[in-house]
């Protein structure tokens, strides 16, 4: 991994028809989320989802990766004929598509010389000057290029190749968390938090989730940021406001 840079960001493009169309449900969200926060230090600022669409794609591409550190995408990078992720990369940063000869390699051997048919030699073409992301689990790599990664869209192999990306991050800062849960209502402590996160907004992001939870509601208040200090300052606050309030804390 590169040298520690103090913000770190990263977008996430979801590409495929199967998960529009809820036949598939999205799990690698939450996994490569999590997994930036917690391994590097990136936080995850937006997500979007697309179709096999080479123009869609396109457009995505150059708006994320213009606005982001780095790109996730997922799916798309497989055998089949709406498999157009590659593709469209190459398109995106104007470069030519075509066999990478080590991902070549790498998939002859796996299946074999008279096994390697058409749409498995389709795994081994992606945008010139790409970068391998190795896997572990069925050989077909994922990639990099500029400040994009393509990774398969199967959450399984995903998860197996996530490490090996690390060493084309920068690492941010790490975001530590901390979450007290109450059995009051939002509008009975949000001009309060409004107020307490106006103090601190400068270090510490506060987030407010409401749940139903033993037959009662109540709110999760989240508190985020590179400080475990200012967590601890801005918890101390909050202690207060539950003190003057008279509300109850769930514990966890």
């Amino acid at each position: 991994m590169k040298k520690k840079n103090k913000k770190v960001n990263a977008g996430i493009l979801i590409i495929g028809n199967e998960i529009l169309s809820g036949r598939t449900q999205d799990k690698n969200v939450a996994f490569i989320s999590n997994w930036l926060n917690s391994k590097c230090g990136i936080s995850v600022n937006e997500v979007r989802v697309v179709p096999d669409l080479e123009k869609i794609i396109i457009k995505n591409i150059l708006e994320l990766s213009k606005k982001f550190n780095y790109v996730f995408t997922t799916g798309g990078i497989g055998p089949t004929h709406d498999d157009i992720t590659s593709q469209s990369i190459s398109k995106a940063f104007k470069v030519k598509y075509e066999y990478h000869k080590e991902a070549f390699q790498i998939l002859e051997n796996y299946y074999g010389k008279s096994n390697f048919n058409d749409g498995r030699r389709k795994m081994a073409k992606m945008p010139r000057g790409a970068k391998l992301i190795y896997n572990p689990s069925s050989a077909a790599p994922g990639f990099i290029i500029k400040n994009v990664i393509s990774l398969p869209g199967v959450p399984s192999i995903l998860n197996s190749m996530i490490e090996n990306c690390k060493q084309y991050l920068i690492k941010g800062l790490k975001v530590y968390s901390k979450t007290l849960n109450l059995f009051t209502v939002e509008s009975n402590i949000s001009k309060q938090l409004s107020l307490i996160q106006k103090k601190y907004k400068k270090f510490v992001e506060i987030g407010s989730y409401p749940f139903f939870r033993l037959g009662k509601i109540g709110v999760s208040i989240v508190i985020r940021s590179t400080s475990k200090i200012k967590i601890q300052n801005v918890n101390q606050d909050l202690i207060k406001l539950v003190k003057i309030k008279k509300i109850k804390i769930l514990k966890a």
